[in-house]
């Protein structure tokens, strides 16, 4: 069962609840979406690290009902 955009900001909230996210459904299947998320907390983070933290938010569901996401990350502009 595919997941809804809201669910995956959600999630990603919940790990990370400075992020600004931003999500495209890039099929209108609910299964390939593109995500960004900048947080302040990223700060100081290698991609990889900020990368990593939006994973663990997801709790497993990539490759379940989350197929496909395409990730960028960064900080906020000062």
């Amino acid at each position: 069962m595919p997941m809804i955009a809201n669910e995956i900001e959600k999630l990603i909230k919940s790990r990370i609840p400075d992020a600004e996210i931003t999500i495209r459904d890039l099929a209108g299947d609910g299964d390939h979406y593109a995500a960004t998320v900048i947080a302040e907390s990223f700060r100081g983070k290698s991609r990889v690290q900020q990368h990593q933290l939006v994973y663990e938010a997801l709790k497993g569901q990539m490759g379940g009902a989350l197929h496909a996401l395409a990730l960028q990350t960064g900080i906020p502009e000062r």
